[in-house]
């Protein structure tokens, strides 16, 4: 009975959070099918207003919407994808391989993650003027092609691995890259989902530093385009919205499609270092 009672509870309470977390992107929805919304506007109100997808319509046909998401997706796959293997390599030196000051080294990985981004925003940005990125893909691309998040978590996953796996291989004479290419990656699989989702939403929604190492439109991500819909004086929330809606959904498939794979990834990679 009592057991019974706990499971209604924490359907209770799962169903209560459920709905406060569908409840923001219910109030998106409804802005963006709305013609003209104000911020104070009620959902009764929306509804009876009247819904239409002439937002949508908008921003996928009268703007250059198409620009700002290939910009977005190409910078966020390069980076996404960069982690993966970059990281990688370096997690696998700081869990196999023996070098000098390698505990100093890993010791220093964890003090940047603790540093925040915008701390090194000044001097990155003078780096990337010197090398002559401004206004490129480079400034979007390359700053960020290895992280100390992805160090670290790719380091504990490979530590957790069987190194009899590692030994065999290089007693059939493999190389140091090769048993990473065969070995590492496959077993890495899940942990490198995980890796490249957070790495592809962290680009994704990436605002400050796209918006200062670029200043044309032709290189405007999606997040910096849409702050162009807010004005001095008011915010066209329709299409706020509706461009907020559609930027939403790369990141939203993949979550769906990948579901498992995080899962089991962010399981498997809950280990001690």
């Amino acid at each position: 009975m009592a057991k019974a009672a706990s499971r209604s509870l924490s359907y209770i309470l799962l169903g209560i959070g459920a709905i406060a977390m569908f409840f923001p992107l219910l109030w998106l929805i409804l802005l963006s099918l709305a013609d003209n919304p104000s911020a104070g506007s009620g959902v009764n109100e929306l509804v009876n207003s009247g819904l239409s997808t002439t937002n949508y319509s908008d921003i996928l046909y009268s703007d250059r919407y198409d620009l700002y998401f290939f910009n977005s997706l190409i910078s966020s796959l390069a980076v996404a994808f960069g982690n993966c293997i970059l990281c990688t390599l370096v997690a696998y030196a700081f869990a196999r391989l023996q070098f000098p000051f390698k505990k100093a080294l890993f010791v220093s990985v964890l003090i940047v993650m603790m540093v925040p981004a915008y701390v090194v925003m000044i001097p990155l940005y003078r780096e990337i003027v010197v090398f002559g990125w401004i206004n490129t893909y480079f400034a979007l691309i390359v700053p960020f092609l290895v992280t100390p998040f992805g160090i670290f978590f790719l380091r504990q996953y490979i530590s957790e691995l069987p190194y009899e796996l590692e030994e065999a291989a290089r007693i059939d004479g493999a190389s140091t890259f090769m048993i990473i290419r065969k070995v590492i990656f496959p077993l890495a699989k899940p942990a490198l989902v995980v890796l490249f989702i957070y790495q592809f939403l962290t680009n994704w929604n990436s605002f400050l530093f796209p918006f200062i190492f670029t200043n044309t439109e032709s290189l405007r991500t999606l997040p910096v385009a849409l702050t162009f819909f807010q004005g001095k004086q008011s915010v066209d929330l329709g299409h706020l919205m509706a461009g907020a809606g559609l930027s939403a959904l790369p990141v939203l498939l993949l979550f769906i499609v990948f579901q498992k794979k995080i899962i089991s990834g962010l399981t498997a990679g809950a280990v001690k270092g």
